[in-house]
């Protein structure tokens, strides 16, 4: 059972799962935006299909709460991570997907958590990092 609220977690300390390595800077030579949008153009459902695996693997180690539901069906996580902007708790963390964005935020996750989100992650060419 999550013990904090949502309002408490978006002020946590939170990472990125993205399909970049680290925080992009802003006086960065490359062209970043023409980059992710190409990303976000042509590469979005295969980014969406890598955040589903993450959510449905973690749980297989962690109960996870969407809208209320505690361990929705693979083919509703599937279908709500696609669809809408979700927050999708585990103890006292929580990640935030949006289906027209190419990272989840992680809010507030413990060692062990990150550190499973970490291996998960990996495991599907994602990576999570720290602002």
């Amino acid at each position: 059972m999550q013990m904090k609220s949502i309002e408490e977690l978006l002020n946590a300390p939170y990472w990125i799962m993205d399909i970049l390595p680290k925080q992009v800077p802003k006086d960065a030579p490359g062209q970043y935006f023409a980059i992710e949008e190409y990303f976000l153009r042509e590469r979005l459902p295969e980014i969406k299909q890598k955040h589903v695996d993450v959510i449905l693997k973690l749980n297989c180690y962690r109960d996870i709460v969407i809208d209320d539901i505690v361990n929705p069906s693979p083919a509703q996580i599937r279908a709500i991570l696609n669809e809408r902007y979700v927050y999708i708790l585990t103890g006292d963390a929580m990640i935030l997907s949006e289906p027209d964005d190419t990272h989840m935020t992680v809010f507030n996750p413990d060692a062990p958590l990150l550190d499973l989100l970490q291996t998960i992650a990996a495991g599907e060419g994602l990576f999570v990092w720290q602002p």
